[in-house]
C-alpha cells in the first residue's frame, strides 16, 4: 500500500522556530522559506518527516544526492560497521584497503578503453577543481572552454567554468583567468533560434562552427587542455542536448589535442537509467567527475581520470578529508545498489517521461518536457508560441507542491526538475503527479 504525504500546516510552529534561528545564524545560502519552508527531521525511501509530523514525497533528493533513498538500510549498516572500526586515517598520507575497492569499482564501471586512476575529493566543486589541476598539469595546457548555463560549482576556480546565473558571480569578481564559454546545443531554447529537436544535425553544427569561428580567433586551440561539460546541464535547466552531439565534440576535440572533462556530479551514479550519463551519448571523456550521491548522504566526491595526466610526485594534490573511510564505506554500498536498480531507473524514469509529456499537451504554460532517466524537468513558459520565460510561476508551483506533501525543486530560469530517489514506485510517481497538476492549477489561478 503506499503511503501518500499528508500536510496539515506549513510552516508548523517547530519548523517556525527553527527557520527564525537557521536565518539567524547560519550565512545566506539558497534557502527558500516562502516556498520550501521544510525542516526535515527524518527520511525513509521517497519521503521525509519534518519536525511538525508532516509528510512529503522527496522529488528533490536532496538536490540529486538520495539517489538509493533516505536511510537506506544497506547504507546505513555499511556507515556502521565502518564507523565502528574507525571514522578517519587520512588517506593523503595513510592507506586504506575500502578506499581502493571502491576506486576499482568506479574504474570499471567508467567508459574508455584505457588506463585510468582515482583521486577522490569532498564535493562536486572540489572535483572539478582536481580535474582543472589535473589537465594543466598533464597535458602543459592552461585554458579551457565550458558551456553558459553550466553549473559546475561555487568555489573560486571552478566559479570560473559556472555560467549558470549571474548572482553566483556577483561580486566574486576576478575568478580564475582562461575560462571560454560557448553555447550550449539547447534544443528547446538556443541563440539561433533553432528547432533542434527537429533539426539535430543543423543544430550541433552551429556550435562546432561558433568553437572554431569564434572562439578559436582569440584563443589559441593548443592552449586549451579540455572542455567542460555537463551531460545533462543540471542548474542550468535539465536540459538534454542532441544524441549526437558529443560525439561530434569528440571528434573536434581530438583533432586538436583537446580533453574532455564529464562534469557528473549531478547525473551521474544512476540518475538517468545508466550509471554515468555519458553513456546515452555513446563517449569516453578522458576525465568523469563525480559527487553527490556517490557517499549515499555523506561528503564525497572525486575524479576517474586517464592515468597518463595522473599526478606524479607527492605534493601536487592532497586533501584531509577527501576518501574519508565511512564515507567510502557508504559509496561501495551505494555503487552495488545503483547497478541493482538501472533497469528499474530506465522504466520508471520513462512512465513519469510520458506523464511529463502528456502535461505539455494539456498545458499552454509548460513549453517543453525533457530528461532521461529520473533526471525529468518541465520549462515554464507564458506562451508555447513565444517561449517567454513564467520564473513566477514557477515558484508558485513549487510552493503549492509543497503545501501538498510535494517536494520538487526549480532548475533554470523557469524550469522544474524532478529527481526522486531511484526507489520511487510508479504507484508513487502517479500520486506525485497528481498532486502536482493540483498544484499547477492552484499556481494558475
Amino acid at each position: 500500500m503506499v503511503v501518500r504525504p499528508n500536510v496539515k500546516e506549513l510552516p508548523g510552529p517547530k519548523a517556525k522556530e527553527i527557520i527564525e534561528r537557521n536565518f539567524k545564524y547560519l550565512a545566506t545560502t539558497t534557502q527558500d522559506p516562502e516556498n520550501l519552508p521544510i525542516v526535515i527531521e527524518r527520511g525513509e525511501g521517497i519521503r521525509v518527516y519534518d519536525v511538525d509530523g508532516n509528510v512529503f514525497y522527496d522529488f528533490a533528493s536532496g538536490v540529486g544526492v538520495i539517489n538509493v533513498g533516505h536511510a537506506h538500510p544497506r547504507v546505513v549498516e555499511a556507515i556502521k560497521k565502518q564507523a565502528e572500526k574507525f571514522t578517519h586515517y587520512s588517506l593523503t598520507d595513510f592507506f586504506y584497503e575500502n578506499a581502493v575497492i571502491l576506486a576499482e569499482k568506479l574504474i570499471e564501471l567508467a567508459p574508455g578503453d584505457f588506463e585510468k586512476k582515482v583521486v577522490y575529493s569532498n564535493s562536486g566543486a572540489e572535483a572539478n577543481e582536481a580535474a582543472m589541476k589535473l589537465v594543466k598539469y598533464g597535458t602543459g595546457r592552461k585554458q579551457f572552454l565550458a558551456f553558459y548555463h553550466a553549473f559546475h560549482g561555487r568555489t573560486q576556480a571552478v566559479l570560473s567554468l559556472t555560467a549558470s546565473k549571474w548572482v553566483q558571480q556577483d561580486g566574486f569578481f576576478p575568478t580564475m583567468p582562461g575560462v571560454t564559454h560557448i553555447p550550449y546545443p539547447n534544443p528547446y531554447r538556443n541563440t539561433w533560434g533553432i528547432d533542434g529537436y527537429d533539426e539535430p544535425d543543423e543544430l550541433i553544427n552551429r556550435v562546432l562552427d561558433f568553437i572554431e569561428e569564434y572562439v578559436f580567433r582569440h584563443v589559441p586551440p593548443h592552449e586549451i587542455g579540455a572542455i567542460f561539460f555537463e551531460p545533462i546541464q543540471g542548474e542550468g535547466g535539465y536540459v538534454v542536448p542532441p544524441k549526437n552531439f558529443f560525439k561530434e565534440l569528440k571528434k573536434f576535440a581530438d583533432e586538436y589535442g583537446i580533453l574532455l572533462a564529464d562534469d557528473e556530479v549531478q547525473m551521474g551514479i544512476g540518475r538517468t537509467g545508466k550509471f554515468w550519463a555519458i553513456e546515452h551519448f555513446g563517449v569516453e571523456p578522458d576525465l568523469i567527475q563525480f559527487g553527490k550521491a556517490i557517499g549515499g548522504g555523506l561528503p564525497l566526491a572525486g575524479v576517474v581520470h586517464r592515468k597518463d595526466i595522473s599526478f606524479d610526485k607527492p605534493g601536487r594534490h592532497a586533501t584531509t578529508f577527501g576518501g574519508n573511510p565511512v564515507a567510502i564505506a557508504a559509496g561501495i554500498e551505494v555503487v552495488e545498489i545503483v547497478k541493482e536498480l538501472l533497469p528499474h531507473v530506465q522504466e520508471v524514469g520513462d512512465y513519469l517521461h510520458k506523464i511529463l509529456e502528456e502535461f505539455k499537451e494539456n498545458y499552454e504554460v509548460i513549453g517543453d518536457a525533457r530528461g532521461l532517466g529520473l533526471a525529468q524537468a518541465v520549462e515554464i513558459v507564458k506562451s508555447k508560441d513565444t517561449k517567454e520565460k513564467y520564473p513566477e510561476l514557477r515558484d508558485r508551483i513549487v510552493g503549492e507542491a509543497a503545501k501538498r506533501g510535494l517536494v520538487l525543486l526549480g532548475c533554470g530560469d523557469n524550469s522544474i526538475r524532478f529527481i526522486p530517489p531511484l526507489v520511487v514506485t510508479k504507484e508513487e510517481i502517479d500520486v506525485a503527479m497528481e498532486i502536482f497538476e493540483d498544484a499547477l492549477k492552484a499556481a494558475l489561478k
